[in-house]
């Protein structure tokens, strides 16, 4: 593999286009203008194309006839822009077309600030378009992961045939690191020919295929098979990191550039004989309830929940699968205000001595 020195949002586009990604759409906004203005350069070089489209509802449409072609395509965004596109996404699911979603977040809510938060939990998990389907929703917490993650969402986005979510903020999409890049994958459109829409070498005439947004009859029917898969990627393709579970009386958990900080206050808390425990959830849909169910809550005697927003929007997810077994704390900035190791540790202190909240 080769290894690069890149910025997050660079490596991100990069490993898109490896992972034969070559069509994109998307319109400028801070903090992930790094992804359009590379791919800008980077696709016309591997026979792809690149639009920066009128707006942002205009570039979603444009990835959805590209995607009905069994082209891979993708866009990316930040927290307003993703608004935008929300009625978009819900039609690309329903169409049950594959393509890739990026949100480098910023702080909210409305144009907020254009500095890095976590303000976009919610929506990404939660509400990203009207109707019955989700979306897979991947949270990396180093660069590599943002290579690795990105170069294999389209084996999901095909095996289900419905976008996949990769969820940054705008530190990770800002900070350098060397990273392996993996090989080019030269994807064929025409594997996926049993329901796209083309012509291909040797056929006399375009394939015919109905891609469809609207279901006038069966509609039900086309909500329980999304159900159904669901309830497969719960079982199947959650993705989690834990770490020094076996012993440990709290337990902080945390994704994305603020799962990274808490790994490393984890450890120095560990140095000083605090039995810590840390549960950093990669996906955050569908989320690891199983990490949180399956704690000994006979030692463990809370759970502290560290974002990059205010009020926390992990936590409802975290409260859930805890079951009132423990309290479950919060700590964190918004509004571009940034994680800082030593308040984080201080915070987690505060929380063992007293079992308060830091204010």
């Amino acid at each position: 593999m080769e290894k690069k020195f890149m910025k997050g949002n660079e490596a991100l586009a990069e490993a898109a286009v490896r992972a034969g990604v070559r069509f994109f759409a998307g319109y400028p906004i801070t903090p992930q203008n790094d992804v359009p203005e590379y791919l800008s350069r980077r696709l016309p070089e591997v026979g792809g194309v690149f639009i920066q489209g009128e707006s942002e509802i205009a570039s979603i449409n444009m990835v959805y006839g590209a995607a009905s072609t069994g082209v891979r395509a993708m866009t990316s965004s930040s927290g307003p822009g993703l608004s935008l596109k929300c009625e978009g996404i819900s039609y690309l699911a329903a169409a049950q077309l594959p393509a890739l979603i990026v949100d480098v977040s910023r702080g909210g809510p409305g144009l907020g600030s254009i500095q890095p938060a976590q303000s976009d939990y919610l929506q990404v998990t939660k509400a990203l378009g009207h109707g019955g389907h989700r979306l897979m929703v991947f949270a990396p917490s180093t660069l590599q992961e943002i290579v690795d993650l990105t170069y294999n969402a389209f084996d999901y986005a095909e095996r289900d045939r419905n976008p996949v979510f990769i969820l940054m903020d705008g530190v990770l999409g800002a900070m350098m690191e060397n990273v392996e890049l993996p090989p080019m994958k030269e994807p064929d459109p025409k594997a996926q020919s049993s329901w796209t829409m083309g012509r291909w070498e040797g056929e006399e005439k375009r394939q015919s295929h109905l891609i469809s947004p609207i279901y006038e009859a069966g509609l039900e029917g086309l909500n329980k098979s999304f159900g159904e898969r669901t309830k497969r990627w719960e079982k199947e393709d959650v993705k989690v990191e834990e770490l020094y579970l076996d012993d440990a009386e709290y337990v902080v958990t945390a994704y994305g550039i603020a799962g990274r900080i808490v790994k490393q206050v984890a450890e120095e808390l560990r140095e000083e004989g605090i039995k810590i425990g840390v549960i950093r959830p990669i996906t955050l849909f569908p989320f690891p309830k199983e990490s949180f169910k399956k704690l000994d809550y006979s030692r463990v005697k809370g759970i502290i929940d560290i974002e990059m927003t205010i009020p926390a929007q992990m936590g409802e997810d975290v409260e859930a699968a805890v079951q009132g077994k423990a309290p479950v704390f919060e700590y964190g900035h918004s509004g571009g205000v940034l994680l800082d190791d030593y308040d984080v540790k201080q915070a987690i202190k505060n929380f063992i001595a007293g079992g308060k909240e830091e204010e």
